[in-house]
């Protein structure tokens, strides 16, 4: 019955362990300066950047787009079935929103939104 799921997931993982393992005995090995530096983006990396240090702000960002983009995952198959879930399906997301929506209050409220 989980045969093609097991069957698929066996072969992304060995596809994903191929890929590495091909990469670090294929690729090429030669170090330089210019391949050990911090990339920013095109931008000649800054003191801090050589160090290795990211400002935190940087982190929560993402961890905010990952947030947000995981409720709009969420909200796809919600809004297809919307006539068959009925009442209890709507209260369900009401709840989940809310929760969403609380956590973006807090973020904005504490000044996790302002680009410094």
């Amino acid at each position: 019955m989980y045969a093609p799921v097991i069957a698929l997931a066996a072969l992304a993982l060995a596809f994903a362990v191929g890929s590495v393992a091909m990469s670090q005995l294929t690729g090429p090995k030669r170090r330089n300066r210019a391949k050990l530096d911090s990339y920013e983006c095109g931008i000649d990396p800054t003191p801090e950047a050589l160090a290795g240090r990211f400002p935190v702000k940087y982190y929560l960002i993402a961890m905010l787009f990952i947030v947000f983009d995981i409720e709009t995952v969420f909200l796809y198959p919600w809004a297809v079935r919307f006539d068959a879930l009925g009442w209890f399906g709507l209260g369900e997301m009401t709840v989940f929103m809310l929760t969403v929506f609380v956590a973006y209050a807090y973020v904005w409220r504490r000044g996790g939104l302002e680009w410094d």
